[in-house]
């Protein structure tokens, strides 16, 4: 059995790291390149940085922080935001990015899609999901940080990212973005049972519990997270001790 991954999630706008609450009220945090050297310090498993200012310029990735974050990252990485072409793809592969995380590209540009993980394989492919509730159950999809709906049934969408070549699955709840209440349970166990391929929960971790209970009962096969490390005294140690104790198999 694999073990269960903690992967923090970096949001880069311009050259520095930020976090927001519900996609909006972005706090500055610092340089993203000093948080990438703190996590590998920590030996957190994996690392996940996002350009959140690309696909709303209607831009590319910023390859040159990303390259910069590669460097100081002794651990798998995977880099997204505004990637639309394969020459996107190529130059966040060239440039250190283990993985690359598809978020618009799922709707305007499928068969790039196709073709990374054709190219490069699905475990280079990670599709990046963001989904908020509907009045009256069920949550629809959003890209370009949140602002653009293209879907009203996330699970379909998911179905659809599996199939299109995805290795896996990067789920953020909207509605629990940086409010540290825990993680969208309902919305994570519904895509986690209706697809095949590793789901990644994002959103909403405020204390190392909900970590577990994105496992045991979200079905996560990987836990991401920002807030609670950068606003908290908790640690990735911590939370990965606290997971080891509730019986999950972590790498410490």
């Amino acid at each position: 059995m694999l073990k269960t991954r903690l992967i923090p999630t970096l949001q880069l706008k311009n050259w520095g790291l930020v976090k927001s609450k519900r996609f909006s009220e972005w706090r500055p945090i610092g340089p993203a390149v000093v948080a990438g050297k703190v996590y590998t310090a920590r030996r957190v498993d994996e690392l996940i940085a996002l350009d959140i200012d690309a696909p709303r310029q209607r831009r590319a990735p910023n390859v040159a922080l990303l390259r910069d974050l590669a460097d100081v990252c002794l651990m798998p990485f995977t880099a997204g935001g505004g990637v639309r072409s394969n020459d996107d793809v190529r130059a966040l592969l060239a440039n250190g990015a283990d993985k690359i995380a598809l978020n618009s590209a799922l709707v305007t540009s499928p068969d790039v899609v196709e073709a990374c993980s054709q190219e490069f394989g699905v475990q280079c492919v990670v599709a990046s999901i963001d989904a908020r509730r509907i009045d009256g159950g069920g949550h629809e999809v959003l890209i370009e940080a949140g602002t653009r709906r293209v879907a009203s049934d996330v699970v379909g969408y998911a179905r659809r990212a599996e199939a299109l070549g995805a290795g896996e699955i990067l789920l953020t709840s909207i509605d629990e973005d940086g409010m540290m209440q825990g993680y969208d349970l309902a919305l994570l166990s519904s895509v986690a049972e209706a697809v095949d391929i590793p789901v990644i929960a994002c959103g909403g971790a405020g204390e190392p519990q909900h970590f577990v209970d994105a496992v045991l009962r979200g079905g996560a096969a990987a836990v991401s997270a920002a807030s609670i490390f950068h606003f908290t005294q908790h640690t990735p140690d911590d939370v990965k001790r606290h997971m080891r104790e509730a019986g999950l198999d972590v790498r410490l």
